[in-house]
């Protein structure tokens, strides 16, 4: 069960699934949101897939861990995944963690963002 703290909302349109994470991503809620982008990736097939991050209010290491377990996801699927609308906390979090260098993981600019 989601945590009130987080949650997603998705949308799937033309082979694009859309995932917003909302809330706090942390350790308290990362499993409950890990095992909803799973069913919804195994469910869709999407062929692109794009997880907005723009209503993060907090985002912990386990949130990265959420993001890059994803990645795994998406390639095990033949999918490309981006991240879109980051915000500047979330960006640092990522260029520290070394996301950047991680093959496969977009992180669009704001004026990319579909």
């Amino acid at each position: 069960m989601l945590q009130e703290t987080a949650f997603i909302k998705t949308r799937l349109q033309s082979g694009v699934l859309e995932c917003a994470l909302c809330g706090e991503v942390d350790h308290h809620s990362a499993r409950a949101l890990r095992e909803k982008l799973d069913t919804e990736l195994f469910m869709h097939r999407p062929r692109l897939f794009l997880l907005s991050l723009e209503h993060v209010s907090f985002m912990d290491s386990s949130g990265l861990g959420l993001i890059l377990g994803r990645l795994n996801v998406a390639r095990e699927l033949a999918c490309e995944m981006r991240l879109v609308h980051v915000g500047e906390r979330i960006r640092t979090i990522l260029s520290l963690a070394g996301a950047n260098r991680l093959q496969g993981l977009i992180v669009e600019d704001e004026e990319e963002a579909v």
